[in-house]
């Protein structure tokens, strides 16, 4: 049995230092989210329960009550998913290879001549990835301990090649700076530069395992008849972990449920709906929050917007949009309605509107749809 070692460290070369160093003694790295507030990292730690730490001065310290993994493992990672609550996600090496694997071959990773950029936060995957993908390939690093763009663009001058960002950050970056942009998170902007990849994967799959619509090498797609999307390959988890016990969350062939819906395009590629538990149901009619919001997001007095349903008597659900207007503007629900009923059925467009200063998200920019029906109560 391995070891489960929480990096409770910073962002940088000495995180890097200590994954290698975990791995060299064939332990499993738990990255500690060094944002959370006490109450939120004792519920994580009680969850992941890992054995040993390593702080910032390198040592490694035994823990009381940690559980051992199997051997193989790489990585548990901490994952709310949608739900709010931490779950560990258990991803082998043999998950982590596939996965550097098939990424680098989408961008065409050069260790020669490239170099990859990590500025997202380390526990989450869209960030960890970067470092576990450039060690397994033994392509150049750089890592920053968070999202600066000025840094991000002084990076680019000492000859980073290849970054991953989140959609928001692509406001602040030049993307042709860089060979390659790879994205996640939030839905990616239409009219992206070409060298801007967008992707779809989860904790689950060990990143993205979708590159712009279409599966990485060795991962398989499947839609069921309710629109489910399942995915299948060598990068999958492993495990669900908990204090005390692994669940291993895929059918008996292989295939994990991601508890999204979709379709696929005429062309073979991958059209992503939304979260299953987000779909708003309103006078017999399902609605996915995303299309109504890409749709509002094109309206110049809109910043950002969030839509999501509240109880109604006689709808069952109505559609409620929150909005952060654009500096300086106003923003009715007449106009929205209007721009959205001019491209998508009728029951697409909101019934109600709230104004707000901001959306809750995540550190990856992906929008906390669990804490959105509380704002919608202020309609």
């Amino acid at each position: 049995m391995a070891h489960v070692v929480a990096l409770d460290l910073p962002a940088g070369p000495g995180f890097v230092e200590a994954l290698q160093r975990t791995w060299d003694l064939g332990g499993a790295a738990f990255p500690l989210d060094q944002r959370l507030p006490a109450a939120e990292r004792a519920r994580t730690l009680a969850t992941i329960a890992p054995t040993h730490v390593i702080g910032a001065d390198q040592e490694v310290r035994s823990l009381d009550g940690g559980r051992t993994t199997e051997d193989g493992d790489a990585l548990v990672m901490a994952t709310s998913g949608t739900t709010g609550h931490p779950k560990g996600v258990v991803l082998t090496h043999d998950a982590v290879a596939a996965s550097a694997e098939a990424t680098s071959a989408v961008v065409g990773a050069d260790p020669a001549t490239d170099t990859w950029l990590s500025c997202l936060p380390l526990a989450h995957i869209g960030g960890l990835s970067v470092i576990t993908r450039a060690l397994h390939t033994g392509t150049k690093l750089m890592v920053h301990e968070r999202f600066d763009a000025a840094a991000v663009i002084g990076a680019a001058a000492d000859g980073v090649t290849l970054v991953s960002l989140v959609t928001r950050a692509l406001a602040e970056v030049d993307p042709a700076l860089f060979r390659f942009v790879v994205i996640g998170g939030a839905a990616p902007p239409p009219d992206r530069p070409s060298n801007v990849l967008a992707t779809y994967g989860m904790t689950e799959t060990g990143s993205g395992i979708v590159y712009e619509r279409r599966p990485i090498d060795g991962a398989e797609l499947r839609i069921d008849e309710d629109e489910q999307i399942f995915v299948r390959g060598p990068m999958l988890l492993r495990a669900y972990r908990t204090a005390t016990d692994d669940i291993d969350p895929k059918d008996s062939d292989g295939w994990f449920r991601t508890g999204d819906l979709g379709t696929f395009n005429d062309d073979g590629s991958l059209r992503v709906f939304g979260r299953s538990g987000e779909v708003v149901a309103t006078g017999g009619e399902k609605v996915w929050p995303e299309r109504t919001e890409r749709r509002i997001a094109q309206l110049a007095s809109v910043a950002e917007v969030a839509v999501t349903g509240r109880p109604h008597p006689d709808w069952g659900h109505e559609l409620v949009a929150l909005v952060v207007p654009a500096t300086g503007a106003t923003v009715s629900l007449d106009e929205i309605r209007d721009h959205v009923r001019a491209e998508l059925p009728i029951w697409y467009a909101p019934r109600a509107l709230v104004i707000v200063d901001a959306l809750p998200r995540t550190a990856l920019g992906k929008i906390k749809r669990h804490e959105l029906p509380a704002l919608a109560e202020q309609a």
